[in-house]
């Protein structure tokens, strides 16, 4: 979403892009503007206590996190703010399902940012650059529209590949790949030693958003793909990023070193499947090594190391912010954002969530950023997304992840790119752009 990332983050990155941990955040913006937020000269909160007050809804994807973190979190906030009752609502299909809800004009205090044009923030979300913060930020730029800014990212992550230290000496692999080749050396190794090489959770279809936002990136050399798109009739071939990309997780598939039945995948169930040893890796955001550990894995045993896109050998990832957090501008807005201050700053959720701190002084605990790092690589900082390429994959209501599942599985993958080009130069003609 490393290595200890702690400041190597703030030596190689400003801003970043796009991750998930039940699904992936799929635009930013990097909109300068000027703000308060992350000023480093104040840590006022916005209002005191005693003015604090009232139900606060937060809305979150963190479904595991019901009745055990947030329920710690209710205590704490509340003890910190007696007057608020803070409530936590889970739902999967976030996205999708929190459009829905903007649109008919009732939606909880607290949300994350969907996948909307910036500037469209405006009519939905107040504006957060009074929440005056400890220390700088990273990504403050990125929901921003007219110099305001209107989320703030609830942490970073890179990605890379997630391993079973076991599984991997039980291959016989002594060495982690440093090129595509070598990776699928390994990954045959993995599977002769009767190892699942490569968890892709392609049933739950979120996770293969890797594919369509951050090996593009590696494979391209370039952040601002997503915002090509709307350059062209044609963004999708097999001899582009995407092509390179999507060829590359069907090539896996087709060589079996993804699970037996790609279309049954659990992705609960993955985590202690990596986690046993019996899956070999992820191919996923640092967000999750936690989360293999929370499911029985010793902390020494997961390891983490970018992923090989290509046989040049140099190391590349991106860097990217997880779901930003926003306010809505009809709700309980005072509440809101002392919850966000208190979250970013005083919550422990990034060190639990295995993120790179939002604060920028402030340093990862995880080790796993430190092998990752020890890699140097090459990171990919994002860039502000250009509102008429969200507006034609909404008017063609374009899921790229599905877009994957059935490039991979499609006897003939040139008509999966014909069939999304055809949607998108038909989406882009009747926006006239």
């Amino acid at each position: 979403m490393k290595k200890t990332y702690s400041l190597a983050l703030v030596s190689v990155i400003m801003l970043t892009t796009l991750a998930a941990c039940g699904g992936n955040n799929a635009e930013t913006n990097n909109t300068s503007q000027t703000n308060n937020a992350g000023s480093g000269t104040a840590t006022s909160e916005p209002g005191s206590a005693s003015d604090i007050s009232g139900e606060l809804v937060f809305l979150t994807n963190r479904t595991d996190m019901i009745d055990k973190q947030y329920a710690d979190y209710e205590k704490r906030f509340e003890e910190k703010y007696p007057g608020v009752d803070l409530k936590f609502e889970a739902i999967t299909d976030y996205d999708k399902t929190l459009k829905i809800r903007i649109a008919s004009g009732d939606f909880p205090d607290v949300v994350f940012v969907p996948s909307i044009p910036n500037a469209e923030l405006p009519n939905y979300f107040a504006p957060l650059d009074d929440i005056q913060f400890s220390g700088d930020i990273h990504f403050k730029d990125l929901k921003a529209y007219e110099g305001k800014m209107y989320g703030v990212s609830s942490g970073g992550s890179t990605v890379g590949i997630v391993y079973n230290k076991n599984a991997f000496e039980k291959a016989g692999i002594t060495e982690l790949p440093k090129t595509y080749d070598e990776f699928l050396a390994a990954s045959q190794k993995l599977k002769d030693a009767g190892i699942v090489p490569l968890a892709s959770n392609f049933k739950d279809k979120w996770p293969l958003d890797t594919w369509v936002f951050d090996i593009p990136t590696l494979i391209g050399g370039d952040a601002a793909h997503q915002n090509k798109r709307a350059e062209t009739d044609t963004p999708y071939t097999l001899d582009n990023a995407y092509g390179k990309s999507w060829g590359i997780i069907r090539e896996l598939h087709q060589k079996g070193f993804l699970e037996a039945d790609v279309n049954s995948t659990n992705w609960e169930q993955s985590k202690k499947d990596v986690a046993s040893g019996k899956y070999g890796m992820y191919l996923l955001g640092n967000w999750v090594i936690n989360q293999v550990i929370e499911n029985g894995a010793p902390a020494e045993d997961i390891g983490f190391f970018p992923f090989p896109a290509d046989n040049s050998g140099v190391a590349k990832a991106p860097l990217n912010p997880d779901f930003f957090y926003a306010v809505n501008k009809n709700g309980n807005v005072g509440a809101a954002k002392a919850f966000i201050h208190w979250m970013i700053e005083e919550s422990g959720y990034d060190d639990f969530a295995g993120f790179i701190p939002t604060l920028k002084s402030k340093e990862s605990k995880l080790p796993q950023l430190a092998e990752f790092n020890s890699f140097a690589p090459k990171f990919f900082e994002p860039v502000s997304p250009v509102d008429a390429a969200t507006q034609i994959q909404n008017k063609a209501q374009l899921d790229q992840a599905a877009a994957v599942q059935e490039f991979v599985l499609s006897k003939d993958p040139q008509k999966v790119l014909d069939k999304v080009n055809a949607a998108w130069a038909k989406a882009k003609k009747d926006l006239g752009l």
